[in-house]
Protein backbone atom coordinates (compact mmCIF):
# COMPACT_ATOMS: atom_id res chain seq x y z
CA UNK A 1 0.00 0.00 0.00
CA UNK A 2 2.71 2.22 0.80
CA UNK A 3 3.85 3.01 -2.63
CA UNK A 4 0.42 3.72 -3.95
CA UNK A 5 -0.44 6.56 -1.21
CA UNK A 6 1.55 9.81 -0.93
CA UNK A 7 0.89 12.08 1.93
CA UNK A 8 1.17 15.85 0.67
CA UNK A 9 1.58 18.49 2.43
CA UNK A 10 0.95 22.18 1.59
CA UNK A 11 2.59 25.73 2.56
CA UNK A 12 3.00 24.22 6.22
CA UNK A 13 4.06 27.18 8.81
CA UNK A 14 5.63 24.85 11.64
CA UNK A 15 8.08 22.38 10.97
CA UNK A 16 7.79 20.38 14.19
CA UNK A 17 3.92 19.60 12.18
CA UNK A 18 5.79 18.35 9.24
CA UNK A 19 7.52 15.75 12.28
CA UNK A 20 4.43 14.55 13.44
CA UNK A 21 2.60 14.08 10.18
CA UNK A 22 6.31 11.80 9.27
CA UNK A 23 5.69 10.29 12.62
CA UNK A 24 1.90 9.38 12.24
CA UNK A 25 2.84 8.23 8.45
CA UNK A 26 5.52 5.39 10.11
CA UNK A 27 3.39 4.43 13.03
CA UNK A 28 0.92 3.65 10.50
CA UNK A 29 3.07 2.43 7.49
CA UNK A 30 2.95 4.93 5.28
CA UNK A 31 6.36 6.47 3.54
CA UNK A 32 5.64 8.83 1.00
CA UNK A 33 5.69 12.48 2.04
CA UNK A 34 5.63 15.49 -0.41
CA UNK A 35 5.86 18.89 0.83
CA UNK A 36 4.80 21.82 -1.07
CA UNK A 37 6.69 25.30 0.13
CA UNK A 38 7.16 24.80 3.41
CA UNK A 39 7.80 27.93 4.92
CA UNK A 40 11.22 26.16 6.80
CA UNK A 41 12.66 23.05 6.03
CA UNK A 42 14.52 21.10 7.10
CA UNK A 43 14.39 21.55 10.01
CA UNK A 44 15.63 20.60 13.85
CA UNK A 45 12.02 20.65 15.04
CA UNK A 46 10.90 18.48 12.06
CA UNK A 47 13.92 15.61 12.96
CA UNK A 48 12.45 15.50 17.00
CA UNK A 49 8.69 15.73 16.75
CA UNK A 50 9.26 12.77 14.16
CA UNK A 51 10.43 10.95 16.83
CA UNK A 52 12.67 7.83 15.00
CA UNK A 53 10.57 8.51 11.67
CA UNK A 54 13.53 10.54 10.22
CA UNK A 55 13.91 8.12 7.16
CA UNK A 56 10.91 9.43 6.06
CA UNK A 57 11.92 13.38 5.97
CA UNK A 58 15.01 12.49 4.74
CA UNK A 59 13.12 10.86 1.76
CA UNK A 60 10.45 13.21 1.33
CA UNK A 61 10.03 15.33 -1.79
CA UNK A 62 9.52 19.17 -1.95
CA UNK A 63 8.45 20.68 -4.70
CA UNK A 64 7.03 24.31 -5.55
CA UNK A 65 3.65 23.48 -6.88
CA UNK A 66 0.82 21.05 -5.81
CA UNK A 67 0.48 20.68 -9.68
CA UNK A 68 4.56 18.98 -8.93
CA UNK A 69 3.10 17.12 -5.92
CA UNK A 70 0.38 15.43 -7.50
CA UNK A 71 0.97 15.19 -11.55
CA UNK A 72 1.75 11.54 -11.98
CA UNK A 73 -1.47 10.38 -9.47
CA UNK A 74 -4.68 9.75 -10.45
CA UNK A 75 -6.29 9.88 -7.40
CA UNK A 76 -6.86 12.65 -5.24
CA UNK A 77 -8.18 13.13 -1.92
CA UNK A 78 -8.17 16.78 -0.11
CA UNK A 79 -9.17 17.67 3.04
CA UNK A 80 -11.99 19.71 4.32
CA UNK A 81 -13.19 21.50 7.20
CA UNK A 82 -15.31 23.63 4.97
CA UNK A 83 -18.45 23.61 2.82
CA UNK A 84 -17.64 24.88 -1.21
CA UNK A 85 -19.62 27.10 -3.00
CA UNK A 86 -20.14 24.64 -5.73
CA UNK A 87 -20.67 20.88 -3.78
CA UNK A 88 -17.81 18.41 -4.26
CA UNK A 89 -17.86 14.51 -3.81
CA UNK A 90 -17.63 14.17 0.39
CA UNK A 91 -16.53 11.19 2.15
CA UNK A 92 -15.34 10.41 5.59
CA UNK A 93 -11.74 8.98 6.79
CA UNK A 94 -13.31 5.14 6.69
CA UNK A 95 -14.80 5.98 2.97
CA UNK A 96 -11.82 7.70 1.40
CA UNK A 97 -10.02 4.13 2.84
CA UNK A 98 -12.11 2.55 0.85
CA UNK A 99 -11.33 4.33 -2.33
CA UNK A 100 -7.85 3.60 -2.07
CA UNK A 101 -7.99 0.41 -1.77
CA UNK A 102 -11.19 -0.20 -4.33
CA UNK A 103 -9.44 2.18 -7.09
CA UNK A 104 -6.02 0.55 -6.49
CA UNK A 105 -4.42 3.82 -8.21
CA UNK A 106 -1.92 6.45 -7.40
CA UNK A 107 -3.34 8.14 -4.65
CA UNK A 108 -2.68 11.42 -2.81
CA UNK A 109 -4.25 12.96 0.64
CA UNK A 110 -3.84 16.32 0.69
CA UNK A 111 -3.43 18.61 3.89
CA UNK A 112 -3.79 22.14 3.85
CA UNK A 113 -2.26 24.97 5.88
CA UNK A 114 -2.68 25.25 9.42
CA UNK A 115 -4.22 27.88 9.67
CA UNK A 116 -6.60 27.99 6.47
CA UNK A 117 -6.28 24.53 5.11
CA UNK A 118 -6.46 24.36 1.40
CA UNK A 119 -7.71 26.94 -0.95
CA UNK A 120 -10.52 26.20 -3.40
CA UNK A 121 -8.57 26.24 -6.49
CA UNK A 122 -6.34 23.81 -4.69
CA UNK A 123 -9.89 21.73 -3.13
CA UNK A 124 -10.72 21.85 -7.30
CA UNK A 125 -7.57 19.79 -8.22
CA UNK A 126 -8.73 16.95 -6.11
CA UNK A 127 -12.01 14.25 -7.17
CA UNK A 128 -13.14 13.97 -3.25
CA UNK A 129 -13.22 15.99 -0.17
CA UNK A 130 -12.75 13.71 3.28
CA UNK A 131 -13.79 15.68 5.95
CA UNK A 132 -12.81 14.41 9.37
CA UNK A 133 -16.09 14.54 11.55
CA UNK A 134 -14.84 16.02 14.85
CA UNK A 135 -17.49 18.05 17.27
CA UNK A 136 -18.67 21.12 15.91
CA UNK A 137 -17.87 22.67 19.15
CA UNK A 138 -14.22 22.16 19.02
CA UNK A 139 -13.77 20.81 15.31
CA UNK A 140 -10.00 21.72 14.47
CA UNK A 141 -7.25 19.09 14.39
CA UNK A 142 -3.17 19.63 14.84
CA UNK A 143 -2.15 18.48 11.51
CA UNK A 144 0.20 15.73 12.85
CA UNK A 145 -3.98 14.15 14.28
CA UNK A 146 -5.39 14.56 10.96
CA UNK A 147 -2.88 12.92 9.12
CA UNK A 148 -2.96 10.22 12.00
CA UNK A 149 -6.69 9.86 11.53
CA UNK A 150 -6.28 8.93 7.45
CA UNK A 151 -2.91 6.95 8.37
CA UNK A 152 -5.03 4.94 10.89
CA UNK A 153 -7.77 4.30 8.84
CA UNK A 154 -5.75 3.19 5.86
CA UNK A 155 -3.88 0.95 7.93
CA UNK A 156 -7.64 -0.51 9.28
CA UNK A 157 -8.57 -1.19 5.76
CA UNK A 158 -5.23 -3.21 4.67
CA UNK A 159 -5.35 -5.47 7.57
CA UNK A 160 -9.29 -6.16 7.07
CA UNK A 161 -8.27 -6.81 4.00
CA UNK A 162 -4.60 -8.96 4.31
CA UNK A 163 -5.99 -12.20 4.27
CA UNK A 164 -9.10 -11.59 1.78
CA UNK A 165 -8.98 -12.69 -1.82
CA UNK A 166 -7.00 -10.70 -4.38
CA UNK A 167 -8.91 -8.41 -6.20
CA UNK A 168 -7.86 -7.11 -9.57
CA UNK A 169 -8.05 -3.49 -10.24
CA UNK A 170 -11.29 -2.72 -12.32
CA UNK A 171 -9.25 -0.42 -14.38
CA UNK A 172 -8.65 -2.70 -18.29
CA UNK A 173 -6.52 0.63 -19.23
CA UNK A 174 -4.88 3.11 -16.83
CA UNK A 175 -6.58 6.00 -15.07
CA UNK A 176 -5.62 9.09 -16.07
CA UNK A 177 -3.03 11.28 -14.16
CA UNK A 178 -3.72 14.46 -12.91
CA UNK A 179 -1.67 16.03 -15.46
CA UNK A 180 -3.26 14.60 -17.97
CA UNK A 181 -6.63 16.24 -16.92
CA UNK A 182 -5.11 19.29 -16.63
CA UNK A 183 -4.20 19.10 -20.63
CA UNK A 184 -7.46 17.69 -20.95
CA UNK A 185 -8.80 20.67 -19.66
CA UNK A 186 -6.38 23.52 -21.06
CA UNK A 187 -7.17 22.14 -24.68
CA UNK A 188 -11.10 22.14 -23.92
CA UNK A 189 -10.58 25.70 -22.90
CA UNK A 190 -8.90 26.91 -26.12
CA UNK A 191 -11.57 25.00 -27.78
CA UNK A 192 -15.02 26.56 -26.10
CA UNK A 193 -13.05 30.22 -26.48
CA UNK A 194 -12.24 29.54 -30.16
CA UNK A 195 -16.16 28.31 -30.53
CA UNK A 196 -17.63 31.17 -28.77
CA UNK A 197 -19.37 29.10 -25.77
CA UNK A 198 -17.02 30.60 -23.29
CA UNK A 199 -16.52 34.15 -23.15
CA UNK A 200 -12.61 34.71 -21.57
CA UNK A 201 -14.12 37.96 -20.02
CA UNK A 202 -16.64 36.32 -18.28
CA UNK A 203 -16.13 32.65 -17.71
CA UNK A 204 -18.50 32.04 -14.29
CA UNK A 205 -18.14 28.84 -13.36
CA UNK A 206 -17.65 26.84 -16.78
CA UNK A 207 -14.65 25.24 -16.64
CA UNK A 208 -14.57 24.93 -12.56
CA UNK A 209 -17.87 22.74 -13.79
CA UNK A 210 -16.30 21.18 -16.24
CA UNK A 211 -13.33 19.98 -14.13
CA UNK A 212 -15.59 18.34 -11.54
CA UNK A 213 -17.41 16.57 -14.39
CA UNK A 214 -14.48 14.69 -15.96
CA UNK A 215 -12.61 14.14 -11.93
CA UNK A 216 -15.85 12.57 -11.00
CA UNK A 217 -16.39 10.57 -14.47
CA UNK A 218 -12.73 9.16 -13.22
CA UNK A 219 -11.49 8.72 -17.33
CA UNK A 220 -8.80 6.13 -17.85
CA UNK A 221 -5.81 6.41 -20.40
CA UNK A 222 -8.17 5.63 -23.57
CA UNK A 223 -10.73 7.80 -22.85
CA UNK A 224 -9.16 10.54 -22.30
CA UNK A 225 -7.20 10.67 -25.58
CA UNK A 226 -10.54 10.25 -27.45
CA UNK A 227 -11.36 13.54 -25.82
CA UNK A 228 -8.31 15.53 -26.53
CA UNK A 229 -8.75 13.67 -30.02
CA UNK A 230 -12.19 15.15 -30.83
CA UNK A 231 -11.23 18.53 -29.43
CA UNK A 232 -8.26 18.44 -32.10
CA UNK A 233 -10.72 17.35 -34.87
CA UNK A 234 -12.92 20.30 -33.74
CA UNK A 235 -9.74 22.82 -34.20
CA UNK A 236 -9.12 21.32 -37.79
CA UNK A 237 -12.46 21.94 -39.07
CA UNK A 238 -12.69 25.42 -37.44
CA UNK A 239 -9.25 25.91 -39.90
CA UNK A 240 -10.76 24.80 -43.08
Amino acid sequence: MQNKVRIVLVNTSHPGNIGGAARAMKNMGLADLYLVAPKQYPSDEAVSRASGATDILDNAVVVDTLEEALADCQLVIGTSARERNIPWPLVDPRQAADLVFDEKLETAFVFGREDRGLTNEELQRCHYHVHIPSVETFSSLNLGAAVQVISYELRMKSLLIKDGPVVASKWDVPAATVEQTDYLLEHLEKVLVQTEFLDPDMPMQVMTRFRRLFQRARLDQQELGMLRGMLTSMEKQMKD
